[in-house]
């Protein structure tokens, strides 16, 4: 294997890169045939919706000050409180799946599959209509509702994605956790949870830009967010197709923010040693005994 290989995926060999290469061209081609035909379509004179008068409200403060921004706002909100809450509840569970007890490690099984079979739709529905006449909140309503149905969705995908990054590393480690005196939750916490996130960092970052842009789906029961506030600046412009392009653009560079912080935290995290990329075979798996001690030290049990 060389040096690229990581713990998910082998490095392409010469055939595959060329066969990447001629994927890629054809590609491009046809997103670029594709661009031309929807420019097109767009510009036709009956209804072009390149006009000046259809773009002259985004040059107005008001579009940004009374719809966008807010919308932003409230987008952002959402997705980092069901960030926050998918991560926590979601190595909870991965850990749970990953417990040694059978009635822990089923009960958590049972939940993971639960919600992750349930669209993200369903649970916001769900949680909305909860919300309204079991817990009969005053207001507020959608935000519980996407809050709380993009939480039980992606911390089961979490869970899920910590549960296989642990089974991905290498034989032994855990071994050599209990074999100098740490509990089973020591080396999952201080050895093998770490390397799982390092491991599996590029599939959670993906499933934290398909959260931020799964609270588009909250605008089917009134959560005011970015789609939502511009397809009410849209109604009262009447240029519906020049304010998707704004705000597709808008999401576009907040998930591409979000992708290049994930990257300088996967690069950090190499330089330290910790890369899935270059498993830390020196410590790891050629002398585990040493790299549980390490590990030891860090929860306060100490080398033996």
């Amino acid at each position: 294997m060389s040096d690229q290989t990581t713990v998910l995926f082998d490095a392409p060999g010469p055939k595959a890169r060329r066969r990447h290469l001629i994927i890629g061209v054809v590609a491009g081609l046809l997103f670029l045939l594709a661009l031309f035909l929807i420019i097109r379509g767009l510009a036709n004179p009956k209804n072009n919706q390149f006009t000046a008068a259809m773009w002259k409200p985004f040059l107005d403060a008001s579009t940004w000050l009374d719809y966008l921004l807010p919308g932003l706002a409230s987008t952002l909100l959402a997705a980092v409180i069901a960030i926050v809450l998918s991560i926590i509840l979601g190595v909870l569970l991965g850990l749970g799946r990953l417990a040694q007890n059978r009635i822990v490690r089923g009960a958590c099984g049972v939940i993971v599959e639960f919600f992750r079979a349930v669209p993200v739709l369903v649970g916001m529905l769900f949680s909305y209509y909860f919300a309204l006449f079991v817990l009969h909140l005053p207001n507020r309503q959608a935000f519980f509702g996407v809050i709380v149905g993009l939480t039980l969705y992606n911390m089961a995908v979490i869970a899920e994605l910590i549960r296989s990054g642990v089974h991905s590393l290498p034989g032994g480690q855990r071994e050599a956790g209990l074999a100098i005196g740490l509990t089973e939750s020591q080396s999952q916490w201080a050895i093998l949870l770490p390397q799982a996130i390092t491991a599996m960092l590029p599939s959670l970052v993906s499933q934290l830009v398909v959260i931020l842009k799964d609270t588009a789906l909250g605008a089917i029961i009134g959560y005011p967010d970015l789609l939502q506030s511009g397809y009410t600046m849209s109604n009262l412009y009447g240029n519906l197709i020049p304010t998707v392009i704004v705000v597709a653009a808008m999401y576009i560079i907040i998930n591409y923010s979000l992708t290049r912080v994930a990257r300088w935290l996967e690069r950090r995290m190499a330089r330290r040693g910790r890369s899935a990329g270059k498993p830390p075979q020196d410590t790891m798996i050629d002398n585990p005994a040493a790299s549980a001690n390490a590990a030891a030290s860090t929860v306060g049990v100490g080398s033996l």
